[in-house]
């Protein structure tokens, strides 16, 4: 909870003003410190302004904190023991709602010092109705006052968290009290919102006394004499205050309300009253308006605005007329003086004008519902009593509201706003909900500019108490739970005047002589112009330097420098400025208005040049002090410099230099000057404009083409070279290849001041294989180097260089003098022959292509030589096999090359190719060119999907027709991409995507010619889709199958599954003596290439297809598995949204683990058991196979441990001609592992030994061979079990998985039902008893008229004097002593049977309800009794059964308690377990005589024969009001007429409970056919199948009741016959007709005839089904059972997890109890822990909730027909089974419902155990908590109670017993003390008028 500082960036944003709103992109800001603080929501920030200490409240948190945000105190306020319907002090006996509670800070306000008496710091919570303390403020852990027992004028605040409650203190005369002058009285008016809760009459706004108080008076106080907002409807005017405040000598309150009067819209008023006025005659309000439809304040801040009082009020839009505050919202300003007017105008109009405006609109009005109204009082009468009086009108409000334009809106909800003056300017600091600070200009207009905004505390809202410290440069934020101190600008972060002016900060400025970015009361001459320039005035800039003279100068010269300065502040005269260059030491400066002159450096201090500049840049810099005040830059250049970097022409870049440079001819001197030392200058041509005077060769004389190897003269021209006077000689110098060749000039003087130079003649060579190369001339003088004309250059060039023939030679242009002389291309002049005047005929070397189609169209390149000099040349030239053929323009190469377009030939030819160049005969080539006639045969294949990818395979004729660049393919307008090497025969393209399905025509082309397919079209079908992939993990050797299924997959060509991997360097370590592999060392390699693996899919059909999985390596790691479906890439995420995974292969262990040469033994008839680990993690039973030698090993179960397989019965032959004996494999993919050898043993047993039996007497052989044999075949027979639990396991694992499809698909079925049926159940839909009924279920199972619903019988005369005795008995079971005394002497009386027990206890819990805790008491008392006797005996089988009184208390204890867990978890998935059962025994035939089922998790009410039926739909007429509406249900054609009559009901009735709906038995089914046709169907009539003597009960299959028909169920008519038939066929009565119901002679039956003989006597009868049953169950049978659990299996977990789950608290009796138990076993030295496993599922789980289980009933409004309650048993057994800590194991000769649940047991197993001990490691002492919850059971529910007619019959056994009990009374001392038999006595005298001997 230390302050700290976030390391964030600041970022004020330059925004336009407010046109788009709060767009700032907050910024958080390094310089904010916070706090972490306890008892979030933070409400209320306070600081005392002259301590600077802060306040801050929270929920059940106070602190103190410093100005810097540490904490000095913190007090903890909550949660405490409270209610809001309860008024404090707090006794929970007297309110039972009272829970802790947590204590919000509703008020937190200074109460200033009042005289010499310290002030204090008023805190007000939620709790205790509101009330308040004073603390101290230096340490508010001291209360100055609290009030333990408050009285109702004391509730201050709301004792609602979400209601708001504002106050203002304020100081006034004490006219009453005082007396005399100077007394003075010290109030707070709170304004506070209704609440519907606790005292309803605390008017809105209430005055409170906070000092003086003399007694009687209060602190807090609402006395009738301080007054007090009276309202007419506390309700209606639910005001929502914002904010109080005192200026001037009112008080203002801001809230928001309801406008009840007008609009009925939500709207923000601003009320006023007099500080003086104690009876609110001043009261008068007024509507505030803001911008565009922003209507609730959320916010406000009493401030200044341009110096005037303003409130600054932030408001949100309502959501649509409620006063739930949207996002939309905006800052607005009120100006106290104009709403001041407006509440005077509203007052004057009410006082003198009747309430109207000069219009006669109404204007002001009477709020607030009460009975006054506006009069027409005198004129003055507002002058004369400006705060009211008794006769004026009040309270007053204004129709006219006060309205404002928006300064700032904003898009998140603003909450809070505080402001501040800044240099005159008003600052708007804004809080919204996502925890930002904006800052906001407010300007005089009412308009603001948004600057910035802070993040403070993202996304927690910003709290409404924003303030400012006494210095005013931080705010504090209250947020959620932190408090930040936040400055109010980062000036001094910005630290040039171009970022402090950039920051756009009203706060920031920059101070030009100070050099810093500040306030501007901290810049020190911020009152003179110019010396403080603010930042947000967008005309201000810094100080600049407009210009320097000079701008540049050079750095051999020193000179002044004159800077011209733009907003100059003023100096006094004793001040100075100085010049800084660079570096250097500063220099003063001289000003002289915006002028300021400086002396440039010396030339020795300036620094070096660069190499390779001729200038350099140095900043001046105008000091003041040591503060820069602004910065220009100056130039010094280097003439010098200028000349040597340009050696050429040095002259001519001296003279046309910028910087002002002039050369000096004679000197060779580049100069600043204006002299030269040898006379002659040259002046820049700034200075000097027109042609240049430099001396220059600016021309070649001679021809700049010079020939290779051939002596030339080149001539030069110069001019300007007078000014050369010496005899120097002058040199031509050319640059070969950076060798200088120097070559003497001879010089000749022409007309003009121009001079020729002829140098002497040079044979020129270079190296390079080019014909021209361009080379430097220029022209010295001696030393001097005259300057070239840029650009004058020689070309060189070699005729031979490149032109390898005639064509080319001649090709050369003419001026190069080029020809073709003996062979070679040279110089013309160089040719010692007659140079060629005609080339010689063309050559051919190579045609391609060597053949094209018919059509032409494709390009033919023909190279050679002398194939013309230019294009033109072999235009109409070149025919192919006798065909013209057009040259290409942009494909001719001279000589060398000709590219031409074959033209159509008509037919097949073939010939060569001809090139004619002018009159030489043409050239002809050596390779013969065909036209040829392509043919395309067929396709394959010839579909595929639109993303294309499929390979086309093409067969043809002459398919090599032309080049592969001219062969193309394409679908349509699609292109086929040619993807391998074309043969004449064959083309191999791949297709691309199409943008539609359909049939296309495939093209290929030839250039142009076009060739399809004939009458064969590629179909273009939809991409493949894939929508499973199964399953969704591999082994790493892979081999896995993935069966993927979708759609089109037919239409791939080759599906492929891919694995992309990357290698991963795993390091080894050594540890441990073994090699452990560190994968959190896996680094990745890189720069390795992404690897894939694949394998090929097969396709199955257009739905399906199989992918085995790639084998990978453990070294890699698998990034991302796919299927590539020819160009549709599907990646595994995307089918799943989980991604495939690979994990390490299974791990198998030899069979023979100690020796694993040795053969593994093996007893036929068994099954091997092969051990292993992670075997299933990534495969299942079904894709393992395992081989015994040469035959299958067949594969039963496999876990992750275990695979066990059943080998044949004889042993398999090997396979391996290395052992005789078959070896074991098991196959997982590609994954093969060898288990070592296997050997049969034979089963024969090892005899006695002979010499035993001779050696030994006749009997003891006798007795020792007898012994032997008891041993072997026990220890036979206990492997024999062991095996067979195996494989009993193993066939239930197989036969649960074969029928898992089955499962699911009813799974699927049940669940959409149960869908329609849990959106019904969320609510009202779940048909829970109440408690009356529950608990006469609970408590009288079984009995017709409880207790709970008798009424005590008794004449009048007697009733009196009778309720009194029971008054007295039920004061007497109030004695602990006489009730233990009671039960113990009933319970050891011989009649008193087991059921009077129960019945007893029930009747006691029924007395003793209203006294839960009470009677909770004596449990345990008679507990701990009964577990002293069971601890002498055996202590598990305490509460086995209820034998004694104590036990059923237990079970009616846990029952009361467990009520409302009921209610609010169980009881949901109990009923939905119950409607799932319901809905799965419907859907199947059950036989409605003997109320078997053929869907039943039971097998003794399992319809084992194969009853043919069918399902049907009945189309039902339902009346709904006035309308017959029809609606369908599903029926079986076998049911019965009262099966069908239920099953329409529930449909029709499936959200009422059971006991709402008609009866069946009153109603009848009328089947109705066409117009007249009523059929009234019935179980019974004249139409009954009799058979001997069997009857058959009715169905619609008898009826022949067509699927669809249309019945209704009407009221039966009493005439109607059968009716005793009807009423005995009511199916789903607890008790369904057996074999003893007759009638006539008759046995009837439905589905199947009862088997039993009725000669067979009942017991044998029994016995003969037990043998019967006992029979193994046919498999098919079995089958129906697992398929049903499958079906239910979600619905029973689900109730056991509701049940055992510890995720929620457990019920809190289920604690306290279990606690109890642990005490118990403690106290009696029990550590067995199973003793108290025991205890605890006898007390809970065996008690109450097997109980629930199997009579759902109990609980909910539901009728349990048998075949339901037969799968209930076998849910409640499996829950018995669950809890119990004896070993679960099967064996054949189990029964059948143990073997069902055989595999869940253990998982059920462990929920009961983490039940326990979750409860058990859970922290105890939940003792109080358990009174409070038996105190609020015994007020909620004991109305329920006829406590009187209990004490009646409890009364009955009294008087059975009397003698006994008195006996037992008057034989105990202490019972003697109390007088218990004498009260007993009077009971008795006064019940039954028994004569006592009293």
């Amino acid at each position: 909870m230390l302050a700290s500082s976030i390391p964030l960036s600041l970022l004020l944003l330059l925004l336009p003003p407010p046109s788009c709103p709060a767009d700032a992109v907050p910024t958080s800001d390094p310089s904010v410190r916070w706090v972490e603080l306890s008892g979030a929501a933070l409400s209320h920030l306070v600081l005392d302004p002259g301590a600077g200490r802060l306040y801050v409240g929270g929920v059940d948190h106070l602190y103190q904190l410093t100005a810097d945000l540490e904490v000095m105190s913190h007090v903890k306020t909550g949660p405490h023991l409270d209610s809001p319907d309860c008024l404090p002090p707090i006794v929970p006996q007297d309110c039972p709602s009272a829970t802790p509670t947590h204590n919000h800070n509703k008020l937190l306000l200074m109460e200033p010092a009042q005289g010499a008496g310290p002030g204090s710091l008023i805190v007000c919570g939620s709790l205790y109705q509101g009330i308040c303390d004073k603390r101290s403020l230096s340490n508010i852990s001291q209360l100055i006052y609290q009030t333990s027992n408050p009285v109702d004028t004391q509730y201050v605040a709301a004792n609602d968290p979400r209601v708001s409650t504002v106050a203002v203190v304020i100081t006034t005369e004490n006219k009453q009290e005082g007396g005399g002058a100077g007394g003075v009285l010290r109030l707070m008016l709170v304004g506070r919102g209704y609440t519907s809760k606790g005292p309803g009459d605390i008017p809105p706004i209430t005055t409170r006394r906070l000092s003086p108080v003399v007694s009687p008076r209060r602190a807090f106080s609402q006395e009738e004499e301080l007054g007090k907002l009276v309202v007419g409807s506390y309700s209606e005017y639910n005001n929502h205050f914002v904010k109080a405040v005192a200026h001037g000598n009112h008080v203002y309150f801001l809230f928001s309300r309801r406008d009840v009067w007008h609009k009925k819209e939500y709207r923000t008023y601003a009320s006023q009253l007099c500080t003086s006025d104690r009876s609110f005659y001043s009261y008068v309000e007024v509507p505030l308006l803001c911008g565009n439809g922003y209507n609730l304040a959320q916010g406000a801040w009493l401030g200044n605005r341009s110096g005037e009082p303003a409130l600054f009020v932030v408001m949100a839009t309502g959501q649509a007329s409620t006063p739930v505050a949207t996002g939309r919202s905006a800052l607005c300003v009120y100006g106290m003086a104009e709403l001041d007017a407006m509440l005077r105008r509203a007052q004057e109009l009410c006082y003198t004008e009747g309430g109207r405006g000069s219009s006669g609109q109404e204007e002001a009005y009477i709020e607030y519902a009460v009975s006054s109204k506006c009069l027409k009082l005198p004129q003055d009468s507002l002058s004369e009593y400006p705060c009211g009086g008794e006769h004026t009108p009040n309270p007053i409000a204004s129709a006219v509201p006060l309205p404002a334009i928006t300064t700032f809106t904003s898009t998140t909800q603003l909450t809070a706003v505080t402001t501040a003056t800044e240099a005159g300017h008003t600052i708007a600091f804004l809080g919204d909900r996502e925890g930002r600070l904006h800052k906001v200009l407010v300007r005089s207009d009412g308009s603001g500019d948004l600057y910035g905004s802070v993040l403070v505390d993202s996304g927690s809202a910003v709290s409404a108490d924003l303030l400012l410290d006494d210095s005013q440069q931080h705010v504090y934020v209250l947020t959620n739970s932190r408090l930040s101190k936040v400055p109010v600008s980062s000036c001094e972060r910005q630290t040039d005047c171009q970022s402090c002016l950039a920051v756009r900060d009203p706060y920031c400025g920059w101070c030009v002589l100070e050099g810093r970015c500040s306030r501007k009361h901290q810049c020190q001459r911020h009152m003179q112009p110019n010396h403080w320039l603010w930042s947000f005035e967008p005309t201000n800039q810094c100080v600049t330097v407009q210009s320097l003279q000079p701008a540049n100068q050079s750095k051999d010269e020193q000179t002044q420098v004159t800077l011209s300065v733009v907003q100059l502040p003023d100096l006094t005269e004793a001040e100075s400025l100085s010049c800084v260059f660079g570096l250097l030491p500063p220099q003063p400066a001289i000003v002289t208005g915006t002028s300021i002159t400086c002396q440039s450096p010396a030339p020795e201090l300036l620094p070096p040049m660069l190499t390779g500049s001729d200038h350099m840049i140095l900043p001046v810099s105008l000091m003041f002090g040591h503060v820069t005040v602004t910065t220009g830059d100056m130039t010094f250049y280097d003439c010098g410099a200028v000349s040597q970097l340009n050696q050429s022409s040095q002259c001519l870049a001296c003279v046309s230099s910028v910087w002002g440079c002039n050369w000096c001819p004679l000197d060779q001197l580049c100069t600043h000057n204006h002299s030269c030392p040898n006379q002659h200058i040259i002046l820049n041509q700034r200075e000097s404009p027109g042609p240049t005077s430099c001396p220059l060769v600016f021309a070649l004389q001679s021809s700049a083409l010079v020939p290779l190897g051939l002596s030339t003269t080149v001539v030069l021209r110069g001019r300007n070279l007078d000014v050369y006077t010496d005899e120097a000689q002058y040199l031509c110098v050319v640059e070969i290849e950076g060798v200088q060749f120097n070559l003497t000039a001879a010089v000749e003087k022409t007309h003009g001041n121009t001079h020729t130079f002829t140098c002497s003649p040079h044979q020129f060579q270079y190296a390079v294989s080019q014909l021209q190369y361009s080379t430097a001339v220029y022209l010295r003088r001696g030393e001097r180097r005259i300057d070239t004309l840029p650009g004058l250059q020689l070309q060189l060039y070699d005729c031979s260089a490149g032109q390898s023939d005639c064509s080319q030679c001649r090709a050369v242009p003419e001026e190069y003098g080029c020809v073709w002389c003996s062979g070679s291309c040279v110089y013309n002049q160089s040719c010692t022959s007659v140079p060629a005047d005609t080339c010689p005929p063309p050559q051919i070397t190579q045609v391609l292509p060597v053949s094209g189609p018919l059509e032409g169209g494709v390009l033919v390149t023909i190279t050679g030589s002398n194939l013309g000099m230019k294009y033109q040349d072999v235009m109409g030239g070149v025919t192919v096999a006798g065909v013209q053929c057009l040259p290409r323009a942009e494909g001719y190469q001279i000589s060398t090359r000709v590219v031409c377009e074959l033209q159509s030939s008509g037919k097949q030819r073939e010939g060569p190719v001809l090139v004619a160049v002018g009159t030489t005969p043409p050239g002809r080539s050596t390779q013969m060119f065909t036209y040829q006639d392509p043919q395309l045969l067929d396709l394959v294949p010839d579909k595929g999907p639109v993303s294309g990818g499929t390979r086309l395979t093409i067969r043809g004729r002459q398919l090599l027709t032309g080049q592969k660049s001219d062969l193309s393919a394409f679908l349509g307008p699609q292109p086929c991409y040619i993807v391998e090497e074309v043969t004449d025969t064959q083309l191999v393209c791949q297709t691309g995507s199409s943008n539609q399905t359909g049939g296309v025509t495939l093209r290929v082309l030839f250039g142009k010619a076009e060739r399809t397919v004939p009458n064969v079209t590629f179909r273009y079908l939809d991409d493949p889709v894939i929508t499973d992939a199964m399953p969704a993990e591999s082994f790493y050797a892979g081999g896995r199958v993935v069966m993927v299924t979708g759609r089109n997959l037919g239409v791939v060509q080759q599906p492929i599954i891919s694995v992309w991997v990357e290698p991963v360097v795993v390091q080894r370590v050594k540890r441990r003596r073994r090699l452990a592999l560190l994968t959190a060392k896996q680094q990745l390699v890189f720069n390795s290439t992404m690897t894939t693996v694949s394998e090929r899919c097969s396709v199955l059909s257009s739905s399906q297809m199989s992918c085995p999985t790639p084998a990978v390596t453990p070294e890699v790691k698998v990034k991302g598995v796919w299927f590539q479906l020819d160009n549709v890439r599907v990646h595994y995420e995307t089918i799943k949204g989980k991604s495939f995974t690979y994990y390490p292969n299974p791990e198998f262990f030899p069979l023979n683990r100690e020796a694993p040469d040795a053969p593994y033994r093996f007893k036929p008839g068994g099954v091997i058991a092969v051990e292993g680990q992670h075997l299933t993690r990534a495969i299942s039973r079904q894709e393992v196979t395992a081989r015994l030698g040469d035959r299958e090993c067949e594969v039963k179960t496999l876990d992750n441990t275990h695979l066990y397989c059943e080998p044949p019965e004889i042993q398999p032959l090997s396979v391996d001609d290395s052992s005789e004996l078959p070896c074991l494999k098991v196959f997982m993919g590609n994954l093969k592992v060898d288990l070592g050898l296997v050997q049969y043993d034979s089963d024969s047993l090892s005899v006695v030994p002979l010499a035993a039996q001779i050696s030994l007497g006749a009997g003891a052989a006798v007795i020792i061979l007898s012994v032997l044999v008891v041993i072997l075949m026990y220890r036979r027979k206990s492997k024999q079990a062991l095996r067979d639990y195996k494989k009993v396991l193993l066939q239930l694992e197989t036969l649960e998985i074969n029928v898992g499809d089955q499962c699911r698909k009813e799974f699927t079925d049940l669940m959409t039902e149960m869908m329609d049926l849990s959106s019904d159940v969320g609510g009202p839909g779940l048909p829970l008893l109440d408690y009356r009924t529950y608990a006469e279920r609970v408590f009288f199972p079984g009995q017709q008229v409880a207790p709970l619903s008798r009424q005590l019988d008794l004449p009048e005369s007697r009733r009196q004097t009778v309720e009194q005795g029971l008054q007295q008995l039920n004061n007497l079971l109030n004695n602990k002593l006489f009730l233990t005394r009671f039960i113990h002497t009933l319970e050891a009386q011989q009649g008193f049977s087991q059921r009077d027990r129960g019945y007893v206890a029930s009747l006691l819990t029924m007395a003793l309800h209203d006294k839960l805790e009470y009677f909770t008491e004596v449990m345990k008392s008679l507990l701990q009794d009964l577990v002293q006797q069971y601890v002498a005996k055996n202590p598990k089988l305490m509460l086995r059964r209820t034998e004694t009184v104590v036990e059923k208390m237990l079970t009616n204890w846990m029952s009361i308690c467990l009520y409302s867990f009921l209610k609010e978890v169980a009881g949901e998935p109990l009923y939905m377990l119950y409607r799932a059962i319901k809905y799965q025994v419907d859907k199947g035939p059950v036989d409605s005589v003997t109320g078997k089922a053929k869907r039943t998790l039971n097998d003794s009410h399992l319809l084992r024969e194969d009853v043919d039926y069918c399902a049907m739909t009945l189309t039902v007429l339902v009346k709904n009001g006035v309308e017959v509406q029809p609606c369908p249900v599903k029926v079986l054609d076998t049911d019965t007429i009262t099966q069908v009559k239920d099953k329409i009901l529930d449909q029709v009735y499936r959200g009422a409970p059971f006991s709402q709906r008609p009866a069946a038995d009153s109603l009848d089914l009328e089947w109705r056919s066409g117009q007249a046709g009523h059929l009234t169907l019935s179980d019974d009539d004249v139409t009954a199948v009799v058979q001997g003597r069997w009857k058959r009960v009715n169905t619609l299959q008898h009826y022949k009741v067509p699927d669809g028909a249309t019945v209704a169920l009407i009221p039966r008519s009493q005439s109607s016959g059968g009716v005793g038939v009807n009423q005995v066929f009511q199916t789903g009565e607890k008790t369904p007709m057996l074999e003893g119901e007759e009638e006539e002679g008759l046995r009837l039956w439905h589905l199947v005839k009862s088997s039993e003989d009725p000669e067979i006597p009942k017991h044998r009868k029994s016995s003969m089904r037990e043998r019967e049953r006992a029979k193994a169950i046919p498999e098919i049978y079995l089958t129906r059972l697992l398929s049903m659990k499958g079906t239910l299996q979600k619905f029973v977990d689900d109730v056991f997890v509701a049940i055992l789950s510890t995720k929620r608290p457990p019920p809190i009796a289920v604690r306290f109890f279990f606690d109890f138990l642990d005490d118990m076993a403690e106290k009696h030295g029990i550590d067995d822990p199973e003793t108290v496993h025991i205890w605890k599922t006898n007390s809970l789980p065996l008690r109450f909730w097997v109980n629930i289980l199997k009579n759902p009933q109990f609980v909910l409004d539901v009728q349990v027909s048998d075949s339901i309650d037969a799968v209930l048993s076998v849910i409640a057994q499996t829950f018995i089974d669950s809890c119990t800590t004896s070993e679960h194991k099967v064996g054949r000769d189990s029964p059948v419902n143990k073997l069902l649940y055989a595999r869940e047991i253990p998982r059920y197993k462990q929920l009961v155990e983490r039940y326990y001990s979750d409860i058990h490691s859970a922290a105890s002492g939940c003792y109080q908590e358990m009174n409070s919850t038996l105190t609020e059971l015994s007020g909620s529910f004991a109305s329920e109670m006829n406590s009187l007619v209990a004490l009646h019959e409890l009364y009955k056994y009294i008087n059975k017993y009397y003698d006994q009990i008195i006996m037992s009374l008057e034989e105990d001392s202490s019972g003697q003390k109390m007088q218990l038999a004498y009260r007993l006595q009077q009971v008795a005298a006064l019940v039954e008028n028994k004569v006592t001997d009293l």
